[in-house]
């Protein structure tokens, strides 16, 4: 697993701008569910981070060295929980970049509740997710179905879990 500390990515509050940005993208199948729909729909219904004070408590932007946006994460409090909800930049999906952006996020969510679980939830058939996510130290811990706009879909919730350093154990 890569270092937190030297990942290539970065996050800062999510602005309206990057808002607007990430709702202009546009996902191949199978993942084109993860789309959303138009900025200006968002903010006139108030959903998610169209709704400001949502944006502001529960959103970041992750963005590369060269501060470009490369993708965005909820960081919604679930009790003790922190539980993320992700998205990468279409065109950066498959090529290797995930274990670092992910590992961004979670020491995002590190900095804001030490003490916090971190999971997500991700459909059992994204596959390429899953690896990523166990490469970045999230375990399966259940299985569920939850309602989609699609209709009920089967779901993995997974936990971070930090990593050990072996060379400061005892073996």
């Amino acid at each position: 697993m890569s270092s937190l500390s030297h990942s290539i990515f970065h996050t800062i509050p999510l602005t309206e701008q990057h808002a607007a940005q990430v709702c202009t993208w546009i996902y191949d199948p199978p993942y084109n569910i993860y789309g959303w729909m138009p900025w200006d729909q968002m903010k006139e219904l108030g959903i998610e981070f169209g709704d400001p004070e949502i944006r502001q408590q529960q959103y970041v932007s992750v963005l590369d060295q060269t501060e470009q946006l490369a993708g965005f994460a909820q960081l919604f409090p679930l009790g003790d929980t922190i539980r993320l909800g992700i998205g990468m930049r279409p065109d950066l999906c498959g090529h290797g970049y995930g274990e670092d952006f992910v590992a961004a996020i979670v020491k995002t969510a590190q900095n804001r509740n030490a003490t916090a679980e971190i999971d997500l939830e991700v459909l059992t058939w994204n596959q390429r997710a899953i690896r990523t996510y166990q490469k970045a130290g999230f375990y399966i811990t259940d299985m569920y179905e939850r309602r989609t706009p699609d209709g009920m879909k089967p779901f993995y919730c997974m936990v971070y879990q930090a990593p050990t350093d072996a060379r400061y154990l005892d073996i």
